[in-house]
């Protein structure tokens, strides 16, 4: 059975670019690799309606109830269970672009207090539970100062599921903050590897340097 590990991060933060970088490092090493990038914006109804979800179809952020929401995003990865059940019997390495933890942090990030408190955990009986996703050994959140992560979500080339500049969780400075303080939340919580991506003068890091702090996280769960 092959290692899943999920890179995580506030929008803008580089998950695709370090869940890219470690799955390339992973297959020059001669392991056997597959990705994985949620939403799946496969065609299925799960993230058609997260399309329409972040085009604001539905309202604002602040307008959409989070466990509705949080069903779009389990369900898509449920759609995506037979893949990745499959995947990891055949792959050493499973790297996904987003997991479990971006549902609940996107998603917390508009409770506060015990309301957030029982999200979390129903979203974790969700996904883990009724759903059965498989767990991964390892996350990695990418922490990113929002003014920087914005900054960088503005270079973005467009993207499939949105014809809008920013879809409604990245327009929202506010979201991206109070989703920072969740995903750190979860990190002491949980015991994640924490890689910063910008210096303590704010100034972003080297993406191979940061790579490299990805890289020493996972190389000791595939010996």
């Amino acid at each position: 059975m092959g290692v899943l590990i999920a890179i995580e991060g506030i929008d803008g933060a580089g998950k695709g670019t370090q869940a890219a970088r470690v799955a390339e490092t992973a297959a020059g090493r001669g392991r056997s690799v597959a990705s994985f990038s949620f939403p799946l914006y496969d065609g299925n109804p799960f993230s058609r309606a997260i399309a329409d979800y972040l085009n604001g179809e539905f309202g604002a952020v602040d307008e959409v109830h989070p466990e509705p929401a949080g069903l779009l995003y389990a369900g898509d990865r449920f759609h995506a269970k037979p893949r990745l059940l499959a995947a990891l019997a055949g792959s050493d390495l499973v790297v996904c672009d987003r997991y479990v933890a971006s549902n609940a942090a996107h998603q917390g990030a508009k409770l506060a207090g015990e309301a957030r408190t029982r999200l979390l955990d129903w979203l974790e009986e969700v996904e883990y539970g009724e759903f059965g996703l498989p767990r991964p050994q390892l996350v990695v959140l990418l922490d990113a100062p929002v003014a920087l992560a914005r900054e960088l979500v503005g270079r973005k080339a467009a993207r499939g599921y949105t014809t809008l500049e920013a879809d409604i969780h990245e327009a929202d400075a506010g979201h991206s903050e109070a989703t920072r303080e969740v995903y750190l939340e979860l990190a002491r919580r949980e015991g994640w590897r924490v890689v910063p991506t910008a210096g303590e003068d704010g100034a972003p890091r080297d993406v191979d340097e940061i790579a490299d702090d990805v890289w020493r996280a996972v190389e000791p769960l595939l010996t």
